[in-house]
């Protein structure tokens, strides 16, 4: 009956009772009896920022009532927010954090958990204890190792930011490239694919012919005993003007392959899959034929190292474009238009 309640009106799930407690922090003490944790954050993920009078969150509530199933939950459903960080180091009105009180209630697990969602674990309480110190206060071993590792303020606080602001730009950068594709009518998609597939071509078709050409001949041996500067089947730029050309070329082969697999999800299962492991096999033996003709195994080992960082931020952006997209769809299916009763 609440649930139901709850579809009609999700800022129901808001509404607080006695000591401010929303029915997310009733829950968040009493467990996730019938799956219904899931269901309320389904429908009103934002209660997940509501605090109590104590201004505790429901994680301070999950860890108090040692609720390992409920953290569990909680913290999946703060992953998939922009405001996750604020929620795991929300402070109560004594200054703790999630973690200062699994900390002091050694609760290894919950510690691993609130750690990987980015708790700052170099946070002070009102006493101007960390939760290290509360750990260590408790004689609490286990959670001290847990604790303990890599506790650098400054690198830590520094990888924080960097962290965030990698996360930030590459989740913009997908969303602008990525936006809207799933809406390309059938005729401009074929357009599209067209001139993707002759960049494709075009930039496969240097790895090929490479500017100038390559060396020819024999591999001559010199009086030290080492190779000749003009290596047969090698092209005939220098380093500098190899990777100015490569890298560019790499770029575009790169970022071409991953919008021609995007541009693909309409097609039948079957076929796309087939193409795909094609595109697979001339990706590689792209990467490989720029391998064969670069001048030094350094200019080889530069692009390989390029190329590959290249293809996990394509990966990643995807990755990020369909979390995104995902978490769009269900806030929007949570969305229940209450009947009006005249």
């Amino acid at each position: 009956m609440a649930l139901r309640f709850l579809e009609m009106d999700k800022d129901l799930g808001r509404v607080k009772g006695k000591n401010g407690k929303t029915p997310l922090h009733f829950i968040s003490e009493a467990g996730n009896h019938d799956a219904m944790l899931d269901r309320i954050l389904e429908i009103c993920p934002q209660c997940i920022q509501d605090v109590t009078i104590e201004n505790r969150n429901a994680l301070h509530i999950a860890v108090e009532n040692n609720r390992l199933d409920v953290l569990q939950v909680l913290i999946r459903t703060i992953w998939k927010t922009d405001y996750y960080r604020e929620v795991v180091n929300q402070m109560d009105e004594d200054g703790n954090t999630a973690l200062h009180l699994a900390a002091f209630h050694n609760q290894p697990e919950m510690l691993k958990l609130l750690l990987n969602c980015k708790a700052d674990k170099h946070a002070n309480n009102q006493a101007g204890w960390t939760a290290m110190d509360v750990a260590q206060q408790q004689h609490s071993r286990e959670s001290i190792t847990i604790l303990r590792g890599c506790f650098i303020p400054e690198v830590s606080n520094f990888k924080c930011k960097l962290e965030k602001q990698i996360v930030k730009h590459v989740t913009k950068a997908s969303s602008l490239i990525f936006h809207n594709m799933d809406n390309i009518s059938g005729e401009d998609r074929n357009a599209l694919l067209v001139i993707l597939g002759l960049l494709l071509a075009a930039t496969y078709q240097a790895s090929l012919s490479p500017p100038g050409g390559v060396w020819q001949g024999e591999n001559t041996l010199t009086s030290k005993g080492s190779y000749d500067s003009t290596v047969p089947r090698k092209s005939v730029m220098d380093k500098s003007s190899f990777l100015h050309f490569y890298i560019p070329t790499y770029i575009v082969f790169i970022v071409t392959f991953f919008l021609i697999l995007a541009l693909l999800k309409p097609f039948p299962h079957g076929f796309r899959t087939a193409l795909q492991v094609l595109l697979a096999f001339l990706a590689m033996c792209f990467d490989q034929s720029i391998s064969f003709i670069a001048p030094t195994f350094l200019t080889s080992g530069i692009l390989c190292i390029f190329s590959t960082i290249i293809f996990i931020l394509m990966v990643f952006m995807c990755i990020a474009y369909q979390v995104s997209r995902n978490s769009w769809r269900c806030n929007s299916r949570s969305v229940v238009v209450p009947f009006s009763i005249r």
